[in-house]
């Protein structure tokens, strides 16, 4: 068993299924719906599945339930039969030759994560890719797999006791090659209240609340855009400034609103940023160079003029 570590730019990574794992009883939060808990005003489960938008097949084993984007219902049968139960129960709707596998109560997973384990999987010969958690422990939840290994140990271990039900996690892993990824922060997840109020204060930082939020509101409007938010946090101050403080909302608003009529694009959220930026300039421009006096020292006789 080997271990890795990560790099800075994992990518564009293969066509890929994903499993999420999100039935379990939540015994350590009271039996409370762990699933829909929300972090940052979003539900656990739609934060986990926002990191894998691009899945070929998406399949959640749990109960039905309303979700941020459209999935694969599955269930173990009987429910509650443990995660290798409930594994075996998603992996029978995919089709894809690598298998994502997640819990549903990973407050901080994103895209790029999710690309580097498939990516490191693609390009190694192991059977999975893990991430560990601060304290190096294994988190086979949050990890890339081949789908024909899993099904091959899978079957393996229903032969041998005659059902996956009850049947704990380690006796899939501990069959298969792995790979590690260290990474403290995706591989959090929230078994606790205390987990869950760690959670919701990281996102409320200095350094995490702007794109926090913007991903926050993306999810609740429906957009899958990616933005040059320094463009935009710019342009306001810009309109600030040079204009006056309310220009500053308003005139980003404008900007959303023109470039949804140009086709919505990064690129047209781009160019309608640089042309209300140039306009707060030049408007500034005057504003600063405005004198009581024409520009070859004259007086001024504009009609307004005091």
């Amino acid at each position: 068993m080997t271990s890795y570590e990560p790099s800075r730019d994992p990518g564009a990574g293969p066509v890929y299924d994903v499993v999420v794992l999100a039935g379990g009883a939540a015994r350590r939060l009271g039996g409370a719906d762990k699933p829909g808990v929300r972090v940052g005003g979003r539900a656990l489960l739609d934060r986990v599945l926002a990191a894998c938008a691009d899945a070929g097949t998406t399949v959640v084993v749990a109960d039905p339930r309303p979700t941020a984007r459209p999935v694969t219902w599955a269930r173990e049968d009987p429910p509650g039969g443990g995660p290798l139960a409930a594994l075996d129960a998603g992996l029978r709707h995919t089709t894809a030759r690598y298998v994502l596998v997640l819990s549903a109560d990973l407050p901080f997973l994103q895209e790029g994560t999710a690309r580097l384990l498939l990516t490191v999987l693609r390009t190694g010969g192991a059977d999975g890719v893990l991430l560990t958690d601060a304290d190096g422990r294994d988190q086979p939840l949050v990890a890339a797999y081949r789908a024909t290994s899993l099904r091959h140990e899978l079957a393996a271990l229903t032969k041998d006791h005659g059902a996956l039900t009850g049947l704990p996690l380690r006796r899939l892993t501990a069959a298969l090659d792995l790979t590690r990824v260290p990474d403290p922060v995706a591989s959090f997840d929230c078994d606790t209240w205390d987990d869950i109020a760690t959670a919701r204060a990281r996102i409320r930082e200095h350094g995490h609340v702007l794109d926090e939020w913007i991903s926050a509101v993306k999810d609740e409007l429906g957009i899958d855009l990616d933005v040059d938010t320094g463009v935009l946090l710019d342009l306001a101050r810009d309109a600030a400034h040079g204009v006056a403080r309310p220009a500053a909302p308003l005139t980003t608003f404008l900007v959303g609103y023109a470039a949804a009529q140009a086709g919505g694009s990064p690129e047209a959220v781009a160019e309608a940023s640089r042309k209300a930026a140039a306009l707060a300039l030049r408007w500034a421009d005057e504003t600063d160079g405005d004198t009581a006096a024409t520009p070859d020292g004259g007086p001024d006789t504009r009609p307004d003029a005091g």
